[in-house]
C-alpha cells in the first residue's frame, strides 16, 4: 500500500478539523498510516506511534503535526499516552483476541469521547498473519454492543493479499 491509498482509507472531514488533536497510532509498525493520518490533522497536533518494534518507525511529519515514538506491546501494556481525542488501529486491530475487554481498557486514555480510526481486512476468516479478523459487519455489531452509537465505513479497497477488501471505518461514542 502506498501512502496514496492509506491517505484516502483514513480521509473524513470528522478528522479533519482545524483545532490540533492528540491520536495515537497502535501497531504503527514503520508509520505508513501515521504519516497518512498527520495529512488529516491541524497544525500543531501529536500523534504518539506506538509499537512493540519502534525501531522500524521511520514516517515522515507533515504540515506541524508532531510525531512521539512509544516502544509498547499496545495489547498488553499500559500505554505511555493521554488525553487522546482518537486511536488509529491500522492493520491492528485483528491482533486483539479480548476485543471487549481491549477497547474498555482504552476508554482511560482519551480526553472526552472515545474516537476510533480501524482499517482491517474485510473477512472473518483468520489465518497465520490476521488471527482475529474482523469484517466489517462484525465490527459495526462489536461496537453497537459496546455503546458505541457512530459507525461509519469510510472507504474500502482492494486487498494485495487476498481476494477481498480492506476497510477504513470511523467508530464514535457520544
Amino acid at each position: 500500500m502506498n501512502l496514496q491509498d492509506a491517505r484516502a482509507l483514513l480521509n473524513h472531514p470528522d478528522i479533519s478539523i482545524d483545532v490540533p488533536q492528540t491520536w495515537a497510532d497502535l501497531g504503527c509498525g514503520a508509520g505508513l498510516f501515521t504519516s497518512a493520518l498527520s495529512y488529516q490533522l491541524a497544525y500543531g497536533s501529536k500523534i504518539f506511534a506506538v509499537d512493540k518494534n519502534i525501531k522500524v518507525f521511520k514516517a515522515d511529519q507533515h504540515a506541524g503535526v508532531m510525531f512521539e515514538k512509544v516502544k509498547s506491546d499496545f495489547v498488553l501494556d499500559a500505554l505511555n499516552v493521554g488525553n487522546l481525542d482518537g486511536i488509529l488501529m491500522a492493520n491492528s486491530f485483528h491482533f486483539v483476541s479480548r476485543k471487549i475487554e481491549f477497547i474498555n481498557r482504552l476508554a482511560r486514555y482519551f480526553r472526552q469521547h472515545e474516537s476510533f480510526l480501524i482499517v482491517e481486512y474485510d473477512t472473518n476468516a483468520a489465518n497465520a498473519w490476521v488471527p482475529y479478523p474482523i469484517s466489517f459487519y462484525s465490527l459495526k455489531d462489536f461496537f453497537f454492543e459496546m455503546g458505541f452509537d457512530y459507525i461509519e465505513k469510510i472507504h474500502e479497497l482492494r486487498s494485495r493479499y487476498s481476494n477481498g477488501n480492506i476497510y477504513s471505518a470511523l467508530i464514535k461514542r457520544s
